[in-house]
């Protein structure tokens, strides 16, 4: 006697067609199918929902707090900025970091910083600042992946002395503020 689910979508027999029971080998075979195929198209969207996830929180973000009325930073030249940099946490509390190139956060005393956008930086800070314009002051968080990944940065007993630090796998806030291109302006 043969035996074949009434409904396949989980409705009138109360069973998926991965749940009924069939008693000829062809109708158990096409169940199987359908089951291993529901189980790897569940199994591959849920990869897909993974990536998705990552690739946006290693994104880098800019949240501005001035807008600049400069035009847009680009590879092509050497900027100065005011820069202090800080550790987020995971709640989104920011800890300083113990490097900042203003006296307002704690720097002896203000001593802009010359960057090229591509040399001698870390991904994140490239990505971020070539989103900036000149005079444009921004928050930029980089996911640790663009920042220094898994190298910590400094010495960890010179934190408590108001040294540089910044621990492995940390996720950094840059507070920046382009003043404009280097040399331009009187620092």
């Amino acid at each position: 006697m043969d035996r074949k689910p009434q409904d396949e979508s989980n409705g009138a027999g109360g069973e998926s067609s991965c749940d009924a029971y069939s008693y000829d080998a062809y109708s158990q075979e096409t169940n199987k199918s359908g089951c291993m195929m529901n189980t790897l198209v569940s199994i591959s969207a849920f990869l897909c929902l993974l990536a998705l996830g990552s690739a946006f929180a290693s994104d880098v973000v800019i949240k501005v707090q001035e807008k600049g009325a400069g035009p847009e930073v680009t590879g092509q030249h050497m900027y100065s900025s005011h820069v202090t940099l800080y550790i987020e946490e995971a709640d989104g509390t920011k800890t300083p970091s113990g490097w900042s190139t203003r006296v307002a956060d704690g720097a002896a005393k203000d001593s802009p910083f010359a960057f090229q956008p591509g040399v001698n930086l870390i991904k994140g800070w490239s990505e971020g600042v070539l989103r900036m314009r000149e005079g444009e002051r921004s928050w930029l968080h980089v996911p640790s992946e663009k920042g220094y990944g898994g190298r910590e940065m400094g010495n960890p007993s010179e934190r408590e002395r108001g040294g540089f630090y910044i621990p492995a796998n940390s996720n950094l806030v840059f507070d920046i503020e382009i003043l404009g291109k280097a040399g331009e302006q009187d620092l």
